[in-house]
């Protein structure tokens, strides 16, 4: 430990720190746009200029490192002026169409400007012209936007292990992109939407659906049907003013029907139906010498990550659709026959954390009519925040109101959904009264929980009149998950089941969640998530008076001959140019 006096105040800190992490213990903030505090430290945009008494000249208070007795000065004439230089620099040839950006009001670089009183900009210049670059269903690039801080590069390669970005040309010509500068579409990008999530411009945005969802509100030849995953209850309210991990289920749904949706439904119920799919195949596995270990299939920044990596261990996925896919698929069967009404009719739209949903909302193995879409759009939580600013709703001072019946049912495991380890833990409590016809006794099982990379546990349950020690695994990021993947193709791997999700943290760290997006945030929407499960009437999937009435009316039981055929699905691999 070392202490540092930051603008007179005296901190102690760890001897590894650098200025900007002594200065937030201090309470003092420093401007930033490179800088992320989960990713390593670049000190490339010279933002967070600092003087320091005794060195030469000022300092990138992201990358200095601190000692013993420094003395830091964060706000002399000098570093106000070079930090307001640097951004007027930066400003010079950006793409300053503000008004019309998608991220106005949302933006860092904007909002540095606003701080430091820039209003004028007196660097002209050329200005760059790079094309804009919608290739794929999910993320749209806008180079010229860019301010080339290099977080989405750093983010891809440490969190995700994928390098999709790098720093192309030099000089002025530098752009950060796909190498060759290809598409999205064209490079095997996952489309998970972390480099979105740590974007501080709107150089790298989710593909915006607003405008198509409201013309379908608005046709009168639509029935407008939406479903909210479990992550966007815990998140949405922090995007329209709220605090990090506020639950706010009942006001949202209380805003998607102001918004005139017809129906609004909870992907919940879909997650409970999950687990009676996705667990009764595990059982048939486990009893019958399937392929073990089997995988969750619920994350599709993870499946696209198998389908272009390790696509010789397709078979080791569970079939079982997402709850958006099954919930689609639900959408565009049962309910136009319990409605009466033709499937033309319905417009079906989902709300979600994440920004690969888009792309798995267009699979053609996601139609169970031909040419008919299961999931007509997808927004993420940042365009539905969008869409209630637009509509002028007062989302803090809303009455809650509740789900549509029937479909708005669910459980505590449901909600679980949205934090790591959550599917396993759902499925355990499931599992378990399916082999013995008792529920488990403690209903929490810890070792699944938390933010560890990757973790491990294992749980005895009978089988057959024998107890078999069934092992688990646990992994976030797709980083984590390459680890497994590699041990699973190596034959170095005894798990038998395997819960694997995109994002850091799940789906609270969702590619399309609020921005900014930190540990603390994280810790708070997941603490958030499993309040929900712990208030719930009730908490295991199997339970749900809803999921028992759908297999007696309509699919009979799970991974039955209907089930199966509108549950379930398949997965091949996908090949990109590199």
């Amino acid at each position: 430990m070392v202490k540092v006096t930051i603008d007179g105040v005296t901190v102690e800190v760890p001897e590894n720190y650098t200025v900007i992490e002594a200065a937030a213990l201090a309470g003092i903030r420093i401007p930033q746009l490179c800088y992320h505090p989960e990713l390593s430290k670049a000190g490339a945009c010279r933002v967070c200029m600092v003087e320091i008494e005794g060195a030469r000249n000022l300092g990138a208070a992201c990358v200095y490192p601190v000692a013993d007795g420094m003395v830091v000065h964060t706000n002399t004439p000098l570093v106000r002026e070079t930090r307001k230089t640097v951004v007027e620099l930066l400003l010079a040839n950006h793409d300053r169409s503000c008004l019309t950006c998608q991220k106005n009001n949302d933006c860092e670089l904007q909002k540095i400007a606003a701080d430091l009183g820039i209003r004028e900009i007196p660097f002209e210049g050329a200005k760059r012209d790079n094309p804009v670059d919608d290739s794929n269903p999910s993320l749209v690039r806008t180079p010229n936007k860019c301010i080339l801080c290099g977080r989405c590069v750093r983010a891809c390669a440490e969190h995700q292990g994928l390098d999709v970005y790098g720093f192309i040309n030099r000089g002025f010509n530098t752009v950060v992109g796909p190498a060759f500068n290809l598409g999205l579409g064209d490079v095997t990008c996952s489309l998970c939407g972390q480099c979105s999530a740590v974007c501080p411009t709107a150089a790298i945005t989710e593909k915006d659906d607003t405008e198509k969802v409201f013309d379908a509100i608005g046709d009168p030849e639509k029935i407008t049907v939406v479903q909210t995953a479990p992550a966007v209850r815990v998140a949405l309210g922090e995007a329209l003013g709220l605090p990090a991990g506020e639950i706010v289920t009942g006001k949202m749904v209380a805003a998607l029907r102001k918004l005139g949706f017809d129906k609004v439904y909870d992907t919940n119920f879909s997650a409970d139906l999950t687990i009676m799919e996705e667990g009764t195949e595990f059982l048939h596995r486990i009893k019958n010498g399937g392929l073990l270990p089997m995988i969750t299939s619920c994350s599709p920044g993870w499946i696209n990550f198998i389908e272009m990596k390790y696509p010789d261990l397709l078979g080791h996925l569970s079939t079982a659709k997402s709850p958006q896919g099954m919930f689609g698929a639900l959408m565009k069967t049962y309910e136009p026959e319990r409605l009466g009404i033709p499937v033309e009719k319905i417009y079906s739209v989902s709300i979600m954390p994440c920004t690969a949903k888009k792309s798995e909302c267009v699979r053609p193995q996601l139609q169970s009519n031909p040419g008919i879409p299961d999931v007509d759009a997808v927004l993420t939580t940042r365009e539905l925040a969008r869409m209630i600013k637009n509509a002028g709703i007062d989302f803090k001072n809303l009455p809650e109101e509740d789900y549509d019946d029937p479909l708005g049912t669910s459980t505590g495991a449901a909600a679980i959904f949205g934090a790591t380890g959550g599917v396993m833990e759902a499925a355990l409590r499931t599992v378990h009264f399916m082999l013995t016809g008792k529920e488990i006794e403690g209903i929490v099982f810890t070792p699944v929980r938390g933010m560890e990379g990757i973790k491990e546990a294992s749980v005895d349950v009978p089988v057959d009149g024998k107890t078999v020690t069934v092992k688990l695994a646990v992994a976030h990021t797709l980083k984590n998950a390459r680890t497994l993947m590699d041990k699973i193709r190596a034959g170095e791997a005894d798990y038998h089941f395997i819960e694997i999700m995109a994002c850091p943290g799940g789906c609270i760290g969702g590619g399309g969640q609020p921005q900014p997006v930190n540990a603390r945030i994280r810790a708070a929407r997941t603490a958030a998530i499993y309040k929900v499960d712990e208030t719930s009437k009730l908490r295991q999937s199997h339970n749900n008076p809803q999921i028992k009435e759908i297999y007696k009316q309509y699919f009979g039981e799970p991974c039955g001959e209907k089930s199966h055929k509108l549950l379930h699905t398949h997965y091949t691999a996908q090949k990109r140019e590199i």
